[in-house]
């Protein structure tokens, strides 16, 4: 494809494949001297309004537009991972004006007839000329910089062939065009110059090419193939709700979704701030599985750091998929998220001097370093701090000689106050403190 030097160089190739043309036709008697062909805006063409009026060509490149074939035919450009798998393709269109200039009768209009026939005559422009006229610019080596900069430009290279045809303005766009230019209409004729396009070389991921589809038979060394099934069900594991939307440690999760069967199912709980993947067994049907989270404190001594340690878990939120496996094939479904709640364990409100209410908190799992806890006393948030089991919260301004609900705020995941399991809903005694 071609890259950001193309415009430039298809400007520059009209211009010389206009210049040669017109000097080997042998014009230069009937115009009255050598033949030039400029790629000018119209307002400087002339600059000295006074001076001679010189017989030449120009060249003004007036509109760019997006080619309507090539539109929005872009393939992404980045995979899930965010790595760059393809660069987007820019198609444009081109639009010129070509206009005649001189002092004398009929010159202008000679040149002009000529040029035309020659666009008419190269309406494609072949890949070898394209080459031959940026790699040769006039001067050789003397030539401006931006000029010899364009042979670098891959425009002899790109999938389309460069195709120049008529464009009918009218004279109302001719008019608004000069009007535009605030420049001395000159006779002129339009042409669209299509397709370019356009990409910027970069280095891209490119996928590995594919050997088998799926899992191979160790007898006949075939592999797979695709798996068709004649319904809407989905072939491979998938995951599509949780039960509930918070859980605390002791309790069950049902997830549910399709095709969960296998000869071991196991849950992987990951833990988004540390990257741990915590790993528990997860029976149950194809439609199904429950986990049973460990409780706390634990049955017997769980191995430290293992899922049934209470002190491997921490409050907040948790990226949950299921491990599936199949003989060798081993499976991993899609995440769903779930909220580890923290579980008040006890509660106890002592009064201190100034009016101060100390309430100490025993929660579960125990908070690790840099966990933020909040306790909501009533419809009172009160900050705290503190790691462990055994947290320290103070408050001011509290009513006195009642009891009112709490809730355990940590890393926004709330104690659970409505106990669900009751019809109808109720409020759980174990989570309120009697205020002194």
């Amino acid at each position: 494809m071609s890259n950001g030097f193309a415009i430039a160089s298809v400007t520059r190739v009209l211009q010389d494949l206009l210049q040669t043309g017109l000097t080997g036709s042998g014009l230069s008697a009937a115009v009255g001297g050598s033949i030039l062909v400029s790629a000018l805006p119209p307002d400087r063409v002339r600059p000295d309004s006074n001076a001679a009026e010189v017989t030449q060509l120009n060249l003004f490149l007036h509109q760019i537009a997006p080619n309507a074939a090539w539109a929005g035919g872009n393939l992404p450009e980045r995979d899930s991972r965010g790595g760059r798998i393809a660069e987007p393709l820019m198609g444009l269109t081109l639009g010129y004006l070509l206009s005649a200039y001189s002092s004398a009768e009929l010159q202008g209009e000679i040149l002009l007839g000529h040029a035309m026939q020659l666009l008419h005559e190269n309406a494609v422009l072949a890949r070898d000329r394209i080459r031959t006229i940026l790699a040769n610019p006039p001067g050789g080596g003397t030539a401006p910089a931006a000029w010899q900069a364009l042979i670098g430009s891959d425009l002899a290279d790109q999938a389309e062939l460069i195709r120049v045809t008529p464009h009918e303005l009218g004279l109302d766009g001719l008019s608004k065009l000069w009007t535009s230019f605030q420049s001395t209409y000159r006779p002129s004729a339009a042409y669209q110059v299509s397709v370019l396009l356009l990409e910027r070389r970069r280095p891209v991921r490119a996928a590995l090419p594919v050997l088998t589809r799926g899992e191979g038979d160790p007898t006949t060394g075939r592999d797979q193939g695709v798996i068709a099934l004649a319904s809407l069900a989905t072939a491979v594991p998938s995951l599509f709700e949780i039960g509930q939307p918070a859980a605390r440690l002791g309790e069950t999760v049902v997830l549910r979704g399709a095709a969960l069967e296998g000869d071991a199912v196991q849950a992987l709980l990951r833990d988004p701030v540390s990257g741990q993947v915590l790993v528990l067994p997860a029976p149950g049907t194809a439609a199904e599985v429950s986990i049973a989270l460990p409780p706390d404190p634990p049955a017997a001594a769980p191995t430290p750091g293992s899922p049934e340690d209470p002190n491997a878990w921490r409050a907040g939120l948790y990226m949950v998929s299921l491990r599936v496996t199949r003989g060798a094939r081993v499976i991993e479904t899609n995440a769903l998220p779930l909220l580890l709640a923290p579980r008040l364990r006890a509660i106890a409100a002592v009064a201190e001097p100034g009016g101060v209410v100390r309430l100490d908190v025993t929660a579960s799992p125990p908070l690790r370093p840099g966990q933020v806890a909040g306790l909501v006393v009533g419809s009172r948030a009160v900050p705290g701090g503190g790691t462990g089991s055994a947290l320290v919260f103070r408050a001011t301004g509290l009513p006195t000689g009642v009891t009112v609900p709490v809730r355990l705020r940590v890393d926004g995941a709330e104690s659970l106050l409505v106990d669900r399991s009751q019809r109808p809903p109720r409020f759980d005694p174990t989570q309120q403190v009697a205020l002194p």
